[in-house]
């Protein structure tokens, strides 16, 4: 099945892939291939050969593995951001536990999906990822949720949103995606990508975790302290 990208102004989406699982890394790279706006530049079967080559193909999206031989993801994902600052990173894991979803999300990534995530939601993730939002499989989401619901109530700093501002920073707190809101409230998707991007510039964040750390009560950098 193909899934057309909304990017016409923009050129294809340039996508990396870093899989140390053979049958993935191809099946991802097909799914891609197969995908109007979308170009798989480059893949990775560790984290080492990545770092050494992707400079070359310069992706605007990164599909990195966490559970990579050698040098993890995470590790991997702390040196993209000093040689890639522009590239936007998706983690594409089985894992579920806590403590990967928190080191990932505070090493930089972008977003964070199971790797049984259907082929029409990773397309999505990706254009979600490439125009500055943060995807996040609905588990995951529920994970951070729960976290930030032990820490406190929400920020003040949400005062600053309109009530439709954060119904839908709600609907993102809560992991659902672009498409889920619009059909949600009843608004296009080019409308919930530019509340979204409201939402980011009045909380002064750059991503759903961070957004949701605010909606929460708590800094997300506290995390790391």
């Amino acid at each position: 099945m193909k899934i057309e990208i909304e990017n016409a102004n923009q050129g294809p989406i340039k996508v990396a892939i870093v899989e140390d699982e053979k049958w993935m890394r191809e099946n991802l790279s097909r799914i891609i291939a197969a995908s109007p706006g979308l170009r798989c530049v480059s893949s990775y079967a560790t984290a080492e050969e990545a770092l050494r080559d992707m400079p070359n193909s310069l992706p605007d999206v990164v599909l990195l593995d966490i559970n990579l031989p050698g040098m993890d993801g995470v590790e991997c994902l702390k040196h993209l951001r000093l040689i890639l600052p522009e590239a936007q990173c998706l983690m594409l894991t089985v894992f579920e536990e806590s403590d990967k979803i928190f080191n990932s999300l505070l090493a930089g990534a972008n977003g964070y999906l199971l790797k049984r995530t259907g082929t029409p939601e990773l397309l999505e993730a990706i254009q979600q990822v490439r125009d500055g939002g943060s995807p996040m499989s609905s588990s995951i989401a529920r994970k951070v949720v729960g976290y930030f619901n032990q820490m406190g109530q929400s920020s003040p700093d949400t005062e600053a949103l309109s009530p439709r501002e954060k119904e839908v920073l709600e609907l993102l707190a809560k992991g659902a995606a672009y498409k889920e809101i619009a059909d949600q409230l009843s608004l296009s998707l080019e409308t919930i990508r530019m509340n979204v991007k409201h939402i980011y510039a009045k909380l002064h964040v750059h991503s759903r975790a961070e957004a949701t750390a605010k909606y929460m009560g708590r800094s997300w950098q506290g995390r790391s302290r």
